[in-house]
């Protein structure tokens, strides 16, 4: 147990939970990771064992068969898995994103029909608001849903799907004009829909198609995708919540969830890295010493402890807010925008101490320096980011004249 990042005020339970976590992580997770991460296979063994870990239902409600978890409690666990592999975190982030929205604006029905199974990992969810020429402005979505009968069909064309392929339910936003009259701001006309389909890629349902995996420079193993919509027909009941209108405030509020979470995935990156590093400046000799003994090596490692501390103090600060029952819009935004920032500085620093062997495949920095710039990008970029932070700041702050 290291002494950076530690989270005072745990229950047994909880530490009972993360210190499992962490025993996997250490003999399950990163004796494997660079291998298949090289090789961009997706990790079934692994993902079985978090299936009977438990951790596919960690904030699941009890009563449908989950562990009824707390935010900090997943995100302490996200932090681990991400140490040992960051693709395996967002394997599970999606899903979980997923059953978070269900269990907070599903229908009595679709909670009781969906969340058992997604408990034990048998539905895996995948969610998805994004389109190729969207970026950021979610409220500029064309992705349409029409009423026909006591159906909806959807088309369209989706982009980013984590878990596009492996997933059997994609919680899908999309635009629906009915019953919302003409000049109704953009974001009042979004619905999510309860998309269900087989795992795999092509046509997985009638109108329902998922290309193939997209070809990334990290954030490998997990299947990243498009998804293509062309009339697919969803019965009325699978609307999230039963009710048109109302997908954007369901979306957000998943996304929220969702920046803790990447908050995390940074923080446990960074701690990876900062490990490989105080680990090889002990190692290596220069100049007939350790290079951890040159004082230029220990301003990167002291700045680099630093800045995980820091990470960790404002994830959990976050986690908490949220699970108090308040807003923390503001503060999962400042822990997303400061901890992606600070993984990278500190991915960075541990590839420059490793030298020429950073740029080795042999060593896992090389591993870890190309998956760190997707949290800069995923769950809202650092300059989205900073908005929300501003405005939610000018809300606070307004100024009495």
């Amino acid at each position: 147990m290291s002494r950076l990042a530690q989270t005072h005020g745990l229950t047994d339970i909880q530490q009972e939970i993360l210190s499992t976590v962490r025993d996997f992580v250490d003999k399950e997770i990163i004796p494997v990771a660079t291998e298949l991460e090289h090789r961009d296979e997706y990790p079934t063994q692994i993902v079985e064992g978090l299936k009977e870990l438990g951790l596919f239902g960690l904030m699941i409600p009890e009563e449908y068969g989950g562990l009824g978890e707390s935010l900090l409690t997943y995100a302490l666990c996200v932090e681990e898995i991400a140490r040992g592999w960051m693709s395996v975190s967002g394997i599970i982030n999606t899903h979980f994103i997923v059953a978070y929205m269900l269990k907070q604006h599903g229908t009595q029905e679709q909670r009781e029909y969906f969340l058992p199974r997604m408990a034990t990992g048998e539905v895996r969810g995948a969610f998805s608001m994004s389109e190729p020429a969207l970026g950021s402005d979610v409220s500029a979505i064309s992705t349409k849903g029409v009423k026909v009968g006591d159906e909806y069909a959807l088309t369209g064309q989706k982009m980013w799907l984590t878990n596009g392929g492996s997933s059997t339910l994609v919680a899908v936003l999309c635009r629906t004009d009915e019953g919302h009259p003409e000049g109704t701001p953009p974001h009042k006309s979004m619905t999510t829909f309860l998309v269900e389909k087989e795992p795999g890629f092509g046509e997985v349902r009638p109108g329902l198609t998922i290309p193939g995996k997209i070809e990334k420079m990290g954030y490998k193993g997990v299947d990243t995708t498009e998804m293509i919509l062309d009339g697919l027909r969803i019965p009325a009941n699978r609307v999230l919540g039963g009710t048109t209108g109302r997908g954007f405030y369901q979306m957000m509020d998943g996304v929220e969830v969702g920046r803790v979470n990447v908050a995390a995935r940074g923080c446990g990156v960074a701690q990876r890295a900062f490990e490989l590093g105080v680990s090889y400046a002990q190692q290596r000799h220069t100049f007939g010493k350790p290079i951890a003994q040159h004082q230029a090596i220990q301003f990167k490692l002291a700045e680099m402890a630093t800045k995980v501390e820091a990470a960790h103090a404002m994830m959990v600060n976050a986690a908490r807010k949220k699970d108090s029952g308040e807003r923390n819009d503001l503060e999962a935004g400042m822990a997303k925008y400061l901890a992606s920032e600070y993984c990278k500085e500190v991915v960075e620093d541990a590839f420059r101490i490793h030298g020429g062997y950073g740029f080795s495949k042999e060593y896992e920095i090389e591993r870890l320096y190309r998956e760190a710039p997707m949290l800069l990008i995923g769950e809202g970029t650092a300059e989205i980011q900073k908005m929300i932070i501003g405005r939610r700041l000018l809300e606070e702050y307004r100024f009495q004249g």
